[in-house]
């Protein structure tokens, strides 16, 4: 697997984790409510060591430090708790998240919706499911950034499904790049997204200097890596993954309707889980 363009991910490889509810303020389970569409508060997937999954041989894939794919149940969520020096991104899936912040900020958002928040020098948010009916599904990702202490800031882009029907939403970029994005961050990643019609495709270069994390959101897709001297393939279903690099024109084919795709790239240093 190490030299190949396409290393995939499969769900089963993620590190499933169905916390205690009095973790973050939450009441009870509620295994017999009709509206719950899972046994506990919380089921989160993790990508990279995070909270009691410890793998040091797993604990990033370039700047990505977190990826953690969360569905949380109705009226409940993650009490009030700090960060700090870290560029936090979430994509909102499915439902309405509630973000509060010491800083002053609220608001909900919903589907296809990014939210993004610099700690910095120090940050105590919330982020809530107020619905009494209807789960929410969200990514968040935690990229260090280029430099500690610098100061707190948060914003959002509300979702456009227009916007990234069967072409690629660039959503974050550098602050520092000339790339004009709805969420700039202290660090040299790019986030794009797309959903796909069935049979649709749509085109990536990973540049020789660069590496990217795919994730398959929703849907299925078929992956086609084209370089200068190999073509390689793999076929990702939701909640899978794969760890691409360089030289490599990827196309993505939707093998179902609604194929839901999201791609974080930044600069190769060649970690992997696979190395």
């Amino acid at each position: 697997m190490v030299g190949s363009m396409i290393r995939k991910v499969n769900d089963s490889d993620l590190f499933v984790s169905e916390p205690n509810p009095f973790m973050f303020g939450n009441g009870k389970n509620e295994p017999g409510n009709p509206k719950w569409t899972n046994s506990n508060w919380l089921k989160s997937r993790f990508h990279f060591s995070f909270a009691e999954y410890r793998n040091p041989r797993n604990s990033r894939f370039g700047t990505l430090r977190v990826m953690n794919d969360d569905l949380v149940q109705p009226d409940r969520g993650f009490g009030s708790h700090p960060h700090a020096n870290m560029e936090i991104v979430t994509y909102v899936v499915d439902g309405m998240l509630t973000h509060k912040d010491s800083n002053g900020n609220e608001e909900s958002l919903g589907r296809y919706s990014t939210q993004f928040m610099s700690a910095g020098n120090g940050v105590v948010h919330s982020e809530y499911n107020d619905s009494k009916d209807e789960p929410v599904r969200f990514i968040q990702m935690w990229i260090p950034p280029r430099k500690m202490g610098i100061p707190t800031n948060y914003g959002s882009s509300c979702g456009d499904y227009e916007l990234v029907h069967n072409k690629w939403q660039h959503l974050v970029s550098d602050v520092q790049g000339s790339f004009q994005t709805p969420v700039k961050i202290a660090q040299d990643t790019n986030m794009y997204v797309s959903e796909l019609d069935e049979g649709k495709t749509l085109d990536i270069h990973i540049r020789s200097d660069r590496q990217a994390y795919l994730l398959c959101i929703e849907g299925s897709v078929e992956l086609l890596g084209k370089g200068a001297d190999k073509t390689e393939s793999a076929e990702l279903d939701g909640h899978d993954a794969a760890e691409l690099f360089g030289d490599c024109k990827l196309t993505i084919t939707a093998m179902e309707p609604k194929s839901h795709v999201l791609v974080v790239e930044m600069p190769k240093d060649g970690s992997s889980r696979f190395a």
